[in-house]
């Protein structure tokens, strides 16, 4: 992520995934360096992650429910 700093890309693929009964996201919990990440790309951002599991972090329950209201959040299989 912080390969991204002061740059930008067409297209952003970030690999959020976690996935535990815990809610424990490691270093996802940096949020400042994701803030980075997901604010660099050109064209298209694409994420791919556990909902469940990322909103039990109240800066991803945000960006769910953004992309949830915006009709962007493309669901597959659960646990």
């Amino acid at each position: 992520m912080d390969g991204f700093q002061g740059q930008e890309r067409d297209i952003i693929l970030i690999s959020m995934v976690r996935d535990n009964e815990q809610g424990s996201i490691g270093f996802l919990k940096d949020i400042r360096r994701m803030n980075v990440a997901i604010t660099r790309a050109k064209r298209k951002l694409i994420v791919v992650g556990n909902c469940e599991t990322l909103s039990k972090n109240e800066f991803y329950r945000e960006l769910v429910e953004y992309f949830q209201e915006n009709g962007i959040v493309k669901a597959a299989g659960g646990r």
